[in-house]
C-alpha cells in the first residue's frame, strides 16, 4: 500500500498478534468489565453507513494528524442500537467481542482465515517526544484491540471501571499497532536524540582534529620558509645601544688599555738587508721614545726608522743612542706635535701577584694588549750573543710575567693597574728551555720577562743626555767557566790583571781566585747572576759582598765605579 511515505525516521515493523492460549482471558482481565453480557447477533451486522464512512475515510487519508485518529467514534458508533444491545446480552459471554472497523475482506487474522494478501498497517507518522518521554497510563495500552482502536465500552461504563494496578515496564504497555503518540523509552532515559547528541560530538571533535592537523601543516610550512628564505620581511635584531668605552673603570684592564694606548708606538725599522718590527712609548713631548737595543739593531748606521702610532698616523725617527748591556735604546720622532707621553712608575714597588698588561705588536698586529701578573722579581736574565764575542750580551734583572709576550712585542710597556710604566718587554723562554731575545721567533708559553723601568729609566736619561750608557763595575775579570757555586774572580783579564789596579775590588781587598757568593745578602751563584745584580745598581752605590778565599768567608764593602757601554 502507498498511501505515504514516513518523513521521519523509519520505524521497525513487528509481526501482527497472533492467538495465543489465554489470550482471551488477559484481554478480559484488562478490558472494562460489562454491565450486562450482550449476545450479538449471528451474523456480522453491516457496519453504519457513519462507520463505513469513517473506515474508508481512515484507509484513505492516514497523513491525518494523530490527534484525528484517536477522535473518539460518533455517537452511532459509541452507543449500540437498543435492538443490538439486547441481542448482544445474551451470547457476550459465549463469543469474541467484534471489532468496530468494518470486516476486512481478506479474512486476515486474527478476523479470519489467512488471505492471499496482508493489508500493510496504516502509515504512522513520529510525533515529537518530550525531554524524558511521555507517561503512558496503564489503562491506555490495554484498551486497544491491538490495531490502535479503542475497546474501551461508553462512557458512562468507564466511569465504574476499577483501577488497575500499573505495569512494571512501559515495554508492556507499548502496542505496535496502536497509535504512535506512545513513546518507546524507558522512564529516565534521556528523549530522543542520545546517540544523536554523541554523534554531534563524535563530529565535532573529528572537525576540531582536522583543523589542528591543517593549521599544523600550515605553520610548519610557514616555518620551514622563514627558515629556509630568511623570513617574509626584514629582520631587525634587538642589540644593545652603543656606549663609551671610557666608561669602564680605570683600573680594568679596558681602562688600562684604553689609558695607555695613545702613547704606544710600532717601529718598522729596515737597513743593511735586514729589517724588523718592534714596540716603543713616548717618553716626554719632545718626541723621545724608549724601545730594545735589538729592535733598533737591523737599521745600523744609515738605514731608516719609521713610526706608526695607535690612531694610524706614520711618522719617521732617527736613533739617539743605545746599549747593548742593557737592550736598551732611543729614537726621537720627527714633525709630530701633541705627543702623550706615558707615565712611569717604580718597580721597587712592585710586588709577586700584582696585575699587569702588556701593550705591543706581535708579528706586526699593532695595538695588541694582553695582561697576566707579576710572576716573580728580579730573574736573571741573560739574551743575545749571536755575535760571538759577548758584546751583544744583555744582563737583566729582570720581571717575569705571564702575560702573552711575543715576537714583535719587544721594547713595549708592562704597565701597572694605573697604567704606569713599570717594565719593558724584552725575552721570552721559548719552548726549548733557552733564553733568547723576544726577536726570536719562539711563540710565548707565559715567561715573559721586562726591563724594571728603574733601571730603563737610568739608561733613557743618560742616552738622551749623552748619546750612550754607563755601566756600574767593580773592576774585576770573572772566570765564566767556574761550575761551582758563586761567582769566582779569574786569574788575568783581557788586556791585564783580573783585578784592576785601583779599582773598586782592588780597594776592597778582593783578590784573584775568590769566590764572591752573596750581594747584599742575596745569594750568587754564578758569574752571570753577580754581573745582573751589579747592573741593576747605579755607578756610585756602595754594596756589601760575602767572599770566600781559602775555605774562609769574609764581607767587603764596595763602591761601585763607572765603565762606558759598549
Amino acid at each position: 500500500m502507498n498511501e505515504g511515505r514516513p518523513t521521519g525516521p523509519k520505524a521497525k515493523w513487528w509481526s501482527r498478534p497472533v492467538p495465543v492460549h489465554g489470550a482471551q482471558e488477559r484481554d478480559q482481565e484488562t478490558a472494562p468489565p460489562a454491565a450486562e453480557p450482550v449476545e450479538p447477533p449471528s451474523t456480522p451486522a453491516a457496519p453504519a453507513p457513519q462507520e463505513a464512512s469513517a473506515s474508508a475515510q481512515a484507509a484513505t487519508a492516514p497523513e491525518q494528524a494523530p490527534e484525528a485518529a484517536l477522535a473518539p467514534q460518533s455517537a452511532a458508533e459509541a452507543a449500540p442500537a437498543p435492538e443490538e444491545a439486547a441481542a448482544g446480552v445474551e451470547s457476550a459471554s459465549r463469543v469474541r467481542p467484534q471489532p468496530l472497523h468494518a470486516p476486512d475482506p481478506y479474512a486476515t487474522p486474527p478476523y479470519g482465515g489467512p488471505g492471499p494478501w496482508a493489508p500493510a498497517p496504516p502509515v504512522q507518522r513520529p510525533v515529537a517526544t518530550p525531554p524524558q518521554g511521555t507517561f503512558v497510563p496503564p489503562g491506555v495500552a490495554s484498551a486497544t484491540n491491538g490495531a490502535g482502536v479503542p475497546l474501551a465500552p461508553p462512557h458512562q461504563q468507564q466511569q465504574h471501571q476499577p483501577q488497575s494496578h500499573p505495569q512494571t515496564s512501559h515495554w508492556l504497555q507499548y502496542d505496535p499497532w496502536g497509535a504512535p503518540q506512545q513513546p518507546l523509552v524507558h522512564p529516565g532515559d534521556p528523549a530522543g536524540g542520545g546517540r544523536q547528541k554523541k554523534g554531534q560530538r563524535g563530529t565535532l571533535l573529528v572537525g576540531a582534529l582536522l583543523i589542528a592537523l591543517v593549521a599544523g601543516g600550515i605553520g610548519g610550512g610557514v616555518g620551514a620558509y622563514i627558515e629556509r628564505n630568511g623570513g617574509i620581511t626584514r629582520v631587525e635584531l634587538p642589540q644593545a645601544q652603543p656606549v663609551d668605552g671610557k666608561g669602564r673603570a680605570p683600573d680594568s684592564v679596558a681602562g688600562i688599555a684604553a689609558s695607555a694606548l695613545p702613547s704606544v708606538v710600532t717601529l718598522h725599522v729596515s737597513g743593511a738587508g735586514e729589517q724588523g718590527t718592534g714596540t716603543g712609548f713616548v717618553l716626554d713631548a719632545k718626541g723621545h721614545i724608549l724601545t730594545n737595543d735589538h729592535v733598533v739593531e737591523p737599521a745600523g748606521t744609515d738605514g731608516t726608522i719609521n713610526i706608526t702610532f695607535s690612531g694610524g698616523q706614520t711618522a719617521k725617527a732617527e736613533l739617539v743612542g743605545k746599549d747593548s748591556g742593557y737592550d736598551l735604546a732611543v729614537v726621537r720622532v720627527l714633525g709630530v706635535d701633541g705627543l702623550k707621553p706615558l707615565p712611569l712608575g717604580n718597580s721597587e714597588n712592585v710586588q709577586v701577584g700584582d696585575p699587569v698588561v702588556a701593550i705591543g705588536a706581535p708579528f706586526d698586529l699593532q695595538n695588541t694588549v694582553t695582561s697576566g701578573i707579576i710572576s716573580a722579581k728580579e730573574r736573571p736574565i741573560t739574551a743575545g750573543g749571536e755575535k760571538g764575542d759577548g758584546s751583544d750580551v744583555s744582563y737583566v734583572n729582570a720581571l717575569q710575567t705571564d702575560a702573552p709576550i711575543n715576537p714583535g712585542n719587544s721594547g713595549g710597556p708592562l704597565v701597572d693597574a694605573q697604567a704606569r710604566v713599570i717594565g719593558i718587554n724584552s725575552a721570552i723562554r721559548a719552548a726549548d728551555n733557552s733564553a733568547g731575545l723576544e726577536g726570536s721567533q719562539g711563540g710565548s708559553i707565559g715567561l715573559g720577562f721586562a726591563i724594571p723601568i728603574n733601571q730603563g729609566k737610568r739608561v733613557a736619561e743618560e742616552l738622551i743626555n749623552t748619546g750612550k750608557a754607563t755601566h756600574p763595575v767593580i773592576g774585576v775579570t770573572l772566570d765564566m767557566k767556574y761550575a761551582g757555586d758563586g761567582a769566582r774572580v779569574g786569574t788575568k783579564g783581557a788586556d791585564g790583571p783580573a783585578v784592576t789596579p785601583g779599582g773598586p775590588g782592588a780597594r776592597a781587598g778582593i783578590a784573584p781566585r775568590d769566590v764572591i757568593t752573596e750581594v747584599n745578602g742575596q745569594k750568587v751563584h754564578n758569574g752571570q747572576e753577580l754581573i745582573v745584580k751589579i747592573r741593576a745598581h747605579r755607578p756610585g752605590d756602595r754594596l756589601e759582598l760575602t767572599v770566600v778565599r781559602a775555605g774562609k768567608e769574609r764581607t767587603v764593602s764596595v763602591t761601585l765605579g763607572s765603565a762606558d757601554g759598549n
